[in-house]
């Protein structure tokens, strides 16, 4: 499938999507919020993709934020609510889709464009990469999901600090607080993207798709119901095939072959 505003590739098991308006700064548009959602649900389909890098084109910007000029011309309450569910529908997919979504973050992550990587399962920063979200400056507040996730992430204090000052932070104090799980040299952002989902996608997908699910979906429980759903989820895996081969090649001392069954 071609896109506009998005590059996608395939190799060994993982698919890399780019974000392509390096003159936008990757501006999250709605064309490309569109484009995101087909390709994202294609891949879902895709048995042969284990993983999922989502990163930005260029040296300067993961993605800075939504389209400006959108925000301007809406008309409506509606119309903005609207578009703040599309967006979060965006991020719902990326939650609900098997396959993890690791962030490489390559620049300026804010606005639109940190919900985008809020969205993921693991974010990578490259240590010239500054985030936040200065919606409070426009006089609106992140609707694209920010609100929710980052405060599932970094707690609510500074949640709302971020938040309320439209601070950027840099990608060390981001890994600090939590709101990154690595941070890399620039120029080998790319590379340790890649050798991550490689690791991933070398792992049993069935274990991963179930991780993913037990974490993200029991955010949303008590302790007692998490633990309930994930009992579920590792009867369900104790039968499958690969659970079968992995523990057999454990005893056999031998490398096992997962084949996603």
């Amino acid at each position: 499938m071609t896109f506009t505003n998005i590059e996608v590739t395939h190799a060994a098991g993982v698919s890399t999507i780019t974000l392509n308006r390096p003159k936008q700064l990757n501006a999250l548009d709605a064309a490309t919020i569109s484009e995101l959602s087909t390709a994202l649900t294609g891949i879902s389909s895709d048995t042969g993709v284990r993983a999922i890098i989502l990163t930005g084109s260029g040296e300067r910007a993961f993605a800075a934020g939504a389209d400006i000029g959108e925000l301007r011309e809406l008309q409506s309450a509606t119309a903005a609510r609207e578009m703040a569910l599309r967006s979060q529908g965006l991020g719902r997919l990326m939650s609900e889709l098997h396959q993890p979504i690791i962030a490489a973050i390559n620049g300026y992550a804010l606005g639109g464009g940190l919900e985008l990587a809020l969205a993921c399962d693991i974010r990578i920063a490259a240590d010239t990469a500054q985030l936040g979200l200065p919606e409070v400056t426009l006089g609106i507040l992140p609707g694209w999901g920010g609100t929710q996730r980052l405060a599932r992430l970094i707690g609510p204090g500074m949640a709302k600090l971020m938040m309320m000052t439209g601070e950027r932070i840099k990608a060390n104090e981001a890994l600090r607080l939590g709101l990154v799980e690595r941070v890399v040299p620039a120029a080998e952002l790319a590379q340790a993207a890649q050798q991550l989902a490689q690791q991933i996608a070398a792992l049993p997908p069935l274990s991963i798709a179930a991780i993913k699910q037990a974490v993200n979906q029991g955010l949303n429980m008590s302790l007692d119901q998490g633990n309930a759903f994930e009992a579920g989820l590792f009867g369900e895996l104790a039968m499958t095939a690969d659970a079968k081969e992995g523990t057999t090649a454990f005893l056999d001392k031998r490398a096992a072959v997962w084949q996603g069954k």
